[in-house]
C-alpha cells in the first residue's frame, strides 16, 4: 500500500485535534488541586459524558482496527464480540454491580477486592490489571504507528513517540478528567469520520445484497484470497449464528456455539465489562448512583449499532477482492523496498519454463507465501515484454497469499476518502488510538498509585504526595506502553492480541467477582488462591496449545508467542477460538479453586462486615416510583430485547 499525501485541509483538521485535546489538558489542569480530582475526577461528571466515556474508553485499536481487521477474516460473526460480547454484560453491570461498584465508596475495582476480600487479593489483582492495561495501552499505539507509516508514510517509531508525547500532555495536566472529554469528542468524531467509508464502500461493492453475494462465492473458496485452508457454507461470512452450528470446522471463527455462549457471552463478556477498571472507572466517576448506573445502559445503545461502522468495512473489503475491475486486494504484510529489490530481482532472473523454481525464489525472497499462479503468470509476462521495476513490484504486491488485517481499514480510508473527508477520517482514528492509550493509562496510574503504591509501599503520606506520584507513574506507564507496542507488531490481528490479553486476566477475575458478590461464603485464602490458579491456567494452556497455522509440516511451532512454546496438546482453527476456550478454561479453574479453598477454610468477615459488598446481604435500590425510562431494570430490559432481534435478523 502505497503511502498518500495530505492536502492543507487534512492537515488543518489534524493540527485542530491535537491542538484542542492539548488546550483540554491544560485547561482542566488548574483544577487538579488533589489526588482525588486528578485520578477519579472525584466523582463530579454527568452520565451523559460518562455514558459515551464508557464506550469511547473502548473505541481504541480494538474496536476500529481489530473490528475491521476480524470482519475481513471472520465475516459477521465478529457481530458476537456485541450482541452477546458486549450488550448483556453492561447491562449486568448497571442493574446488579454498580451499586457495589459506586456504594461501597472504593476508589478502584481491586480497592472494592481488598473490601470484600483481603489485602491479597487485591495486590494480585492489581499487578495483572496493570500488565493488561499497558499492554492494552501498547496495541492501540501500534496500530496508531502503523497506520501513519501504511498511509501516510511517517516513520513508525517518529510517530509512535510523538503521539505518545502529546497524550502524555494532555493526561499529565488534566488527569482522568481530561481523558474522559477527550473520548466524548473521540466518539462524535469517529461517527463522522467512518460513515462515509462504509457508504462509499456498500456503494462501490454494489450494495449490501451485492456484498453477501459475493462473501457467499468467498465461503466456497476462502483460499484464493488467502483468508482460510479451508471451505465452507456460502453464508460463512454473511450469517451470525448459523455457521456455528456446524461445529468449529464450519466456521472461519473456528469456534462452536458453546465457546461463543459461554466463552464470549459470558466468561470474556463479563470478565470485561463488569470488572476491568478501564471502563468501570468511567462509570465511577459518575456524580451520584443513578447516573453511575445509567451508564452503562446510555453506552449500550450506540455500542449495539457499532458493527455497522466497524465490522462491515471488513466485509466490504473481502468482497471488493473478488471484483477484478476494481483493482484492490486485502494489504499483505508490511514489505520493505529492499525485499521488493530482491524480489524483483528474482522475477528478472526466473525462467518461464521452470515455474516451481521461479515461485520458490520469488516466495523465498519476499519471504512470504505466495499465489503460484499470479508469479507464474508474472513471470512470463516479464519474459515477454520487460516490465519496470514498477510494474514487476505492483505485480508482486498482488502474488503474496497472505494479509495483514490491521491495515484494511487504512487501505480502505485511501481508497475513498477525498481531502477533508480523509482528514477527518484519519483524525478519528488518532483520536482513537491516542484515547485508547490515554484510557488505559489512566487506569493504571490510579491502580498503582492506590492499590501499590499507597498499599504496600508508602501509606499514611500527604494527598500531594499522592497526586505528585500519580504523574510521576503516569510517565512510567507511557513508556512501558510504547514497549507494548513493539512487543504488538509481532500480530497481524490486534483483535487476537487483545482477547489474549483478556483471556489471561478479565477470564479468572470474573470467576472471583461472581462468587465474591453473590456467595457470602467466598473467603480470602480461595478468592487469592483461585485467582492466582486462573491466571497460571492461562498460561499453561498458552503454553501448551497454538493454532493449525501456527505448526509447519514437521510438527513444529513457527511462532512461539503464539502459545505451544512447551509443547503441543491441542490445536485450534484459529487465535481467537484459542482465546474462547483459554478464558473458559481459567475461569473454570478460579470457580473450582475457589469454591474448594472457600469451603476449607473459615470466613473472617461477618455478614456485617459484607454488607454492601454481597448482593443477598446489600439493601436493594428501589426504583418503583421512579418514571419507567429512570429505572435501569425496565431500560435494560428494552435493550436486550433489541439485542435479540438483531441477533435473529442476522441469524
Amino acid at each position: 500500500m502505497q503511502p498518500i499525501h495530505l492536502e492543507l485541509i487534512d492537515y488543518t483538521i489534524l493540527i485542530a485535534y491535537v491542538a484542542f485535546v492539548v488546550g483540554i489538558g491544560l485547561a482542566l489542569g488548574r483544577y487538579m488541586k488533589s489526588s482525588s480530582d486528578f485520578l477519579t475526577s472525584a466523582r463530579s461528571i454527568p452520565t451523559w459524558v460518562t455514558g459515551l466515556a464508557f464506550i469511547s474508553a473502548n473505541l481504541g485499536a480494538l474496536e476500529l482496527v481489530g473490528m475491521a481487521a476480524s470482519g475481513a477474516k471472520y465475516g459477521i460473526t465478529t457481530a458476537h464480540f456485541y450482541w452477546v460480547g458486549a450488550i448483556p454484560a453492561m447491562i449486568f453491570l448497571a442493574v446488579f454491580m454498580m451499586p457495589f461498584y459506586y456504594g461501597s465508596k472504593a476508589r478502584s475495582v481491586p480497592e472494592y477486592l481488598n473490601m470484600r476480600f483481603d489485602q491479597r487479593v487485591r495486590g494480585l489483582n492489581s499487578i495483572a490489571f496493570a500488565v493488561m492495561t499497558i499492554f492494552a495501552s501498547g496495541i492501540s499505539m501500534n496500530a496508531l504507528a502503523k497506520l501513519l507509516n501504511q498511509l501516510l508514510g511517517w516513520d513508525y517509531n517518529a510517530a509512535l513517540w510523538i503521539c505518545s508525547g502529546v497524550v502524555l500532555i494532555y493526561v499529565l495536566k488534566g488527569g482522568l478528567t481530561s481523558a474522559i472529554y477527550t473520548e466524548v469528542l473521540q466518539f462524535f468524531m469517529i461517527v463522522l469520520g467512518f460513515a462515509p467509508v462504509v457508504c462509499l464502500g456498500l456503494k462501490d461493492v454494489g450494495g449490501w445484497h451485492a456484498m453477501n453475494h459475493s462473501l457467499q462465492a468467498v465461503a466456497l473458496n476462502p483460499a484464493a484470497l488467502a483468508l482460510n485452508d479451508k471451505t465452507f457454507a456460502a453464508n460463512a461470512w454473511t450469517s451470525a449464528w448459523q455457521p456455528l452450528l456446524g461445529g468449529p470446522t464450519q466456521n472461519p471463527l473456528g469456534v462452536d456455539v458453546f465457546a461463543t455462549v459461554f466463552g464470549l457471552g459470558f466468561v470474556l463478556s463479563f470478565g470485561y465489562w463488569c470488572t476491568n477498571f478501564l471502563v468501570v472507572q468511567r462509570a465511577m466517576a459518575a456524580k451520584n448512583m443513578t447516573a453511575a448506573r445509567n451508564t452503562p445502559l446510555v453506552a449500550a445503545v450506540p455500542k449495539m449499532f457499532f458493527p455497522f461502522l466497524v465490522i462491515v468495512p471488513g466485509m466490504i473489503a473481502v468482497a471488493l477482492s473478488t471484483l477484478p475491475e476494481k483493482g484492490y486486494r486485502i494489504p499483505p504484510p508490511i514489505k520493505s523496498n529492499e525485499t521488493y529489490a530482491r524480489a524483483i530481482e528474482a522475477v528478472k532472473n526466473a525462467s518461464p519454463s521452470d515455474a516451481d523454481a521461479a515461485v520458490k525464489a520469488v516466495g523465498d525472497a519476499l519471504g512470504s507465501k505466495v499465489y503460484p499462479e499470479k508469479v507464474t503468470a508474472l513471470v512470463a509476462k516479464n519474459a515477454a515484454t520487460r516490465l519496470s521495476d514498477g510494474e514487476i513490484k505492483q505485480g508482486l504486491y498482488y502474488s503474496i497469499a497472505e494479509n495483514d488485517y490491521d491495515n484494511v481499514i487504512l487501505s480502505l480510508l485511501k481508497r475513498y476518502c477525498p481531502p477533508g473527508v480523509l482528514g477527518l477520517a484519519l483524525t478519528a482514528l488518532l483520536a482513537s488510538f491516542m484515547s485508547g492509550m490515554a484510557g488505559n493509562v489512566t487506569a493504571f496510574n490510579t491502580v498503582w498509585t492506590y492499590d501499590l503504591y499507597q498499599a504496600y509501599f508508602a501509606p499514611n503520606k500527604s494527598d500531594s504526595h499522592y497526586m505528585w506520584m500519580g504523574k510521576c507513574i503516569t510517565v512510567v506507564g507511557i513508556l512501558l506502553s510504547i514497549a507494548a507496542a513493539y512487543f504488538a507488531r509481532m500480530y497481524n490481528n490486534a483483535m487476537d492480541v487483545i482477547q489474549l490479553v483478556f483471556a489471561f486476566v478479565n477470564a479468572p477475575l470474573f470467576g472471583t467477582f461472581l462468587l465474591g458478590m453473590f456467595w457470602k461464603r467466598t473467603t480470602a485464602p480461595g478468592a487469592f488462591f483461585g485467582l492466582f490458579a486462573g491466571i497460571g491456567a492461562s498460561a499453561v494452556f498458552q503454553a501448551l496449545t497454538t493454532t493449525y497455522t501456527n505448526v509447519d509440516a514437521a510438527g513444529h511451532v513457527i511462532n512461539v508467542m503464539k502459545g505451544g512454546y512447551l509443547g503441543v496438546l491441542s490445536k485450534f482453527p484459529s487465535e481467537m477460538a484459542q482465546n474462547f476456550w483459554m478464558a473458559i478454561f481459567a475461569f473454570v479453574v478460579c470457580v473450582t479453586v475457589t469454591l474448594v479453598i472457600s469451603l476449607a477454610t473459615r470466613r473472617t468477615k461477618t455478614d456485617a462486615d459484607l454488607k454492601g459488598l454481597v448482593y443477598s446481604l446489600t439493601p436493594k435500590i428501589q426504583s418503583g416510583g421512579l418514571p419507567w425510562h429512570q429505572r435501569p431494570g425496565v431500560i435494560g430490559t428494552i435493550l436486550l430485547i433489541c439485542c435479540v432481534i438483531l441477533n435473529l435478523i442476522f441469524w
